[in-house]
């Protein structure tokens, strides 16, 4: 179970709350579709989780372990567990899907091998099944950039799961895809929530949220308005964000 209690994060000289006294609890395999009006705090929510960004009250239980507390260590294994997906994922354009997911992003493999573009054949195998999970295996050894939108979604996930994440924070995973694209990433998403126990917190509209969603987080000025589990929201509950 992860606990979070009385997030609070502040911005600028004058210390404005964009977070405030946020409390919520949430378990393996779960979907949370996190909705709200631009400047909500949604994307600061998730680079909390993620430690992108300081913690200025709370505590981050995992398991009962207090993550704020932890040394450097044990904060990077979070970091490493904890996937935090931007709207634009990062890619080396000169190398092929394949090898920017083994390589990974900057923190998860030794510069020296991020330069190299050094691959293990364990490496190779185990990362060519997880794309392969998701749908992509004819497209492992194409360049970045011959890659659509929502493919490029897909293959950031792969890198986030070769690389050991258990939770993936995913900002707007499809802002500017097609919809067939974007339900297609979605797809993947609550695949693996559903399969492989991965605990999925995605910033979407309020429609896609709805739709695959199994629990939504509405936020509006930095607090929770409302947090609803296996059901559409009411008139009233969309009145709030």
């Amino acid at each position: 179970m992860i606990t979070i209690e009385h997030l609070t994060k502040f911005i600028g000289i004058q210390k404005d709350p964009i977070l405030h006294d946020v409390n919520f609890q949430f378990h393996k395999g779960e979907m949370i579709a996190i909705v709200g009006s631009s400047g909500s705090g949604k994307s600061t929510l998730l680079q909390c989780l993620s430690l992108n960004q300081k913690w200025d009250q709370g505590s981050f239980n995992v398991d009962g372990v207090d993550v704020l507390k932890l040394g450097f260590m044990g904060k990077q294994k979070i970091k490493k567990e904890w996937a935090y997906l931007e709207q634009s994922p990062e890619f080396n354009p000169k190398r092929t899907a394949l090898k920017n997911v083994i390589i990974g992003q900057r923190g998860q493999t030794p510069w020296w091998r991020r330069l190299s573009g050094t691959v293990r054949s364990d490496d190779y195998m185990g990362a060519m099944d997880v794309i392969e999970s998701l749908g992509l295996l004819e497209k492992a050894h194409f360049k970045m950039g011959q890659l659509s939108g929502g493919e490029r979604q897909r293959i950031a996930i792969s890198r986030a799961l070769v690389h050991g994440a258990k939770v993936i924070l995913a900002d707007e995973p499809v802002v500017g895809l097609d919809p067939k694209s974007a339900e297609s990433v979605l797809e993947q998403l609550r695949t693996l929530c559903k399969e492989e126990r991965v605990t999925v917190l995605t910033v979407i509209p309020l429609d896609l949220a709805e739709r695959y969603g199994s629990r939504i987080i509405g936020l509006s000025k930095g607090e929770i308005v409302f947090d609803v589990k296996g059901r559409r929201l009411t008139q009233r509950e969309k009145s709030l964000i």
